[in-house]
């Protein structure tokens, strides 16, 4: 007897096969599905149309996702200058964070790690607090001696000299304190110039000017004012110019609260990482100039610039933290050298590693790759400028 015989049942009949299961399909194509996405239009199998636990559940895990591509991506990314980016190119990419992720992120810890480390509030005593420069004008003027605005500009300058030390190595994170502490040296010595003119003429020290008076030109020959030099642009409509005048006097009277100068300080910062990604797209063009005859892509340059980018976003978060751990041990011990100097050491490492990137991967001689790391350098250090002016101006007008 065969063996199809011997697996015949009792009753004579063959027994039926397990009928197999349908073939999945892509519920927008039609095509056979062999994962989780379609892969002749692309659509995932999964939708939002499901129960919350798993979408909560798939956020989670890409949110918080940890895993080996971490480890492989934040040592190179902090010790291997360029390295990222040529494995990037080589192919090897599913090994290692995406670049725009790992920008993105680290990027919103540094600067989560610079404003926790600036102190925009003042003390119980009412000294000390982050204060900005346009906002110290009112200070000068009700002052009526020499020595009470010398006094209150060296009150003023204290912090944000602090706060540009503790800011050091931050892209253009300088850039904002020393406009603040060269407006505070201006006005100061404006102050100063009022009160010896009217000294040497016998007559009382000015008078400060109205609230309202921001003592800013915009569009006008004469400062602005709330009525009597309102913005008024011929070639904007009438709503932007009354949206602008009402966003002036309220930004004018958060200035005359008492945490107006907190206020406008957190607001630059809040602006400044938006602004600074803008900047991203900017600098890649600036490298695709300046290495046009090296047949690169624009994205090869992006991909460049994220990873440099991230590197300094890294670079901040530690300065910070050994800032922080400084502060943290006994003043004056071993420990806290070790830390100044880790801290030291970290902020001479960004620009040097910088070149060690730009050299790696575009491969050119030490002649040509420090004049082109230069003028890169001067370049962007002055767009950057440009950007925290941006940003303090969109920080002014959003208060």
């Amino acid at each position: 007897m065969t063996a199809v015989e011997n697996s015949t049942p009792a009753s004579g009949t063959p027994e039926a096969s397990p009928t197999p299961p349908p073939a999945r399909r892509c519920e927008n194509c039609g095509s056979p599905l062999y994962g989780d996405h379609c892969y002749a239009c692309g659509q995932p199998t999964k939708g939002l149309v499901r129960h919350f636990s798993s979408i909560l559940g798939d956020f989670f895990d890409t949110v918080f996702n940890i895993d080996s591509r971490v480890l492989r991506t934040l040592g190179p990314l902090l010790y291997r200058p360029g390295y990222l980016s040529l494995e990037y190119f080589a192919g090897r990419r599913v090994r290692y964070v995406t670049p725009m992720r790992l920008f993105l992120f680290l990027s919103l810890v540094a600067f989560f790690a610079v404003q926790l480390s600036i102190d925009f509030e003042p003390d119980a005593d009412g000294k000390g607090g982050l204060r900005v420069g346009a906002n110290q004008g009112d200070s000068f003027d009700r002052a009526g001696t020499v020595a009470e605005v010398e006094k209150a500009r060296d009150a003023a300058l204290v912090p944000l000299r602090k706060a540009r030390k503790d800011v050091e190595g931050v892209p253009g994170g300088t850039v904002g304190m020393d406009i603040a502490i060269a407006e505070i040296q201006e006005k100061s010595a404006e102050r100063i110039a009022e009160l010896e003119a009217a000294r040497k003429a016998g007559k009382p020290a000015p008078a400060p000017r109205d609230e309202n008076d921001l003592n800013i030109k915009i569009f006008s020959d004469q400062p602005w004012h709330a009525e009597k030099n309102p913005v008024d642009v011929p070639w904007l409509p009438a709503a932007v110019d009354q949206s602008l005048n009402r966003r002036l006097k309220r930004a004018a009277e958060t200035m005359k609260s008492d945490n107006g100068q907190q206020s406008i300080a957190k607001a630059m910062f809040n602006v400044l990482p938006q602004t600074l990604i803008v900047m991203m797209p900017i600098f890649a063009l600036m490298l695709k100039l300046v290495y046009l005859f090296r047949r690169r892509l624009y994205m090869e340059h992006l991909i460049v610039a994220l990873h440099s980018h991230a590197f300094i976003a890294l670079a901040v978060t530690l300065v910070m933290l050994f800032s922080w751990l400084a502060g943290l041990v006994a003043a004056g011990g071993f420990l806290e050298t070790v830390l100044n100097w880790a801290r030291g050491l970290t902020i001479a490492w960004i620009p040097l590693y910088l070149l060690l990137m730009q050299k790696r991967i575009y491969m050119q001689g030490w002649p040509m790759t420090v004049a082109k790391y230069a003028v890169l350098g001067i370049c962007y250090s002055i767009l950057v400028g440009f950007a925290m002016v941006a940003a303090m101006i969109v920080g002014f007008l959003t208060l």
